[in-house]
């Protein structure tokens, strides 16, 4: 049985994880290897000129999903100051957890690794490679609520403090 491929249309906004939101500007065939296939055309919302090409047979296995309902944005941010589980205290295993937790892709997540951080920097300074990874996640996290609230970066970027500064 061939195992089902998610499938998008051209003006699909979509999450790529690590790399954030961005839009499908169009469906292109390509040679690779000798082999006709086909690409999306993505525009990333990250960068004016950060274009990718995500081969369509490979979206599942690359993790790409649609942007998350404007529920499912909302459910994340009240999430993030509820039960913000302590990590590790050897850095490198905290970094290795937080950064699969990105992969993972799921906004829930990162909302829990940008809470995670958040209050672990409260507390003591975190090592530059983890304060990249907290900077990155929460750059994802505010890209793809904006995104799917439609509301301004600068907007969901002060809702998600507010969420990280309530008791």
């Amino acid at each position: 049985m061939a195992k089902k491929i998610t499938t998008f249309s051209e003006g699909d906004y979509i999450v790529y994880p690590l790399q954030g939101v961005g839009k499908i500007d169009k469906i292109e065939e390509r040679v690779f290897k000798g082999e006709k296939l086909l690409y999306y055309v993505v525009k990333l919302e990250t960068s004016d000129d950060m274009i990718v090409h995500i081969p369509v047979k490979k979206v599942d296995e690359l993790g790409v999903r649609p942007v998350v309902s404007a529920q499912e944005a909302q459910k994340a941010l009240d999430e993030i100051n509820k039960n913000v589980t302590t990590s590790p205290s050897d850095w490198k295993e905290r970094y290795n957890m937080n950064l699969d937790l990105i992969k993972s892709g799921s906004v829930t997540d990162i909302a829990m690794v940008v809470a995670r951080l958040y209050h672990r920097s409260k507390n003591k300074e975190l090592p530059v490679q983890e304060r990249k990874l907290f900077d990155n996640a929460q750059k994802l996290l505010i890209d793809e609520i904006s995104s799917s609230m439609g509301k301004s970066k600068k907007e969901i970027e002060q809702l998600i403090l507010c969420q990280l500064e309530a008791d």
